[in-house]
């Protein structure tokens, strides 16, 4: 998927000493969307893995009104309610995750930094740069990947390893974070790099 190239302003590959993988609410309820991108997910997830890059995956889910917020006006009835099959890790992604007991975190907004202590977190880890991959390129993801650059670490954006409903919303939100958040990359870009690290 070489297209985002026309949006890339900047370029520069992650430091596999300084990173961690975010792999945003790949869950039974996004199955339709990340389905087509399964392929490039894992193989993300393996390229880092390879190069020794912690992943942390985030679980999106409501535990009662109390913690709809706004989302609850947004999405009505579509929320990701605790304890559902829809709640779940997709069943490939969580057998990737727990092969080697990758830490969850728990989030019920479109932040993964939203009261969840990730930020702490990656702080502990010694982590400046954060990959982020997962569903859905315009909601999560690229909320989670602008609170990580305002946070101050240095944003990688994956291009064939995140998706939504369209490709529309997928190449708006690749033009907004290349042109101020992140810097674009793939599954290509990654191997490369990391076999020469």
């Amino acid at each position: 998927m070489a297209s985002y190239r026309k949006y890339e302003t900047r370029r520069r590959s992650p430091d596999p000493k300084k990173s961690v993988l975010l792999v945003i609410d790949v869950q039974n309820h996004f199955t339709a969307i990340a389905k087509p991108i399964l392929p490039h997910l894992l193989a993300t997830i393996h390229l880092c893995r390879t190069a020794s890059i912690p992943i942390i995956f985030t679980r999106h889910c409501h535990k009662s009104p109390a913690d709809y917020g706004m989302l609850g006006e947004w999405w009505k009835k579509d929320l990701i309610i605790d304890g559902t099959y829809d709640a779940q890790l997709m069943p490939e992604i969580e057998a990737a995750r727990r092969k080697e007991g990758d830490d969850v975190v728990e989030k019920n907004t479109y932040s993964a930094f939203q009261n969840t202590k990730l930020e702490e977190r990656l702080r502990g880890m010694g982590v400046e740069e954060v990959i982020v991959a997962g569903v859905m390129t315009n909601l999560c993801c690229e909320t989670t990947a602008r609170e990580a650059f305002v946070k101050g670490f240095r944003v990688f954006f994956s291009t064939d390893a995140t998706a939504t409903l369209n490709q529309e919303l997928h190449e708006a939100t690749l033009m907004n974070m290349a042109f101020g958040f992140a810097y674009l990359v793939d599954c290509d870009r990654l191997r490369k790099h990391f076999t020469t690290v």
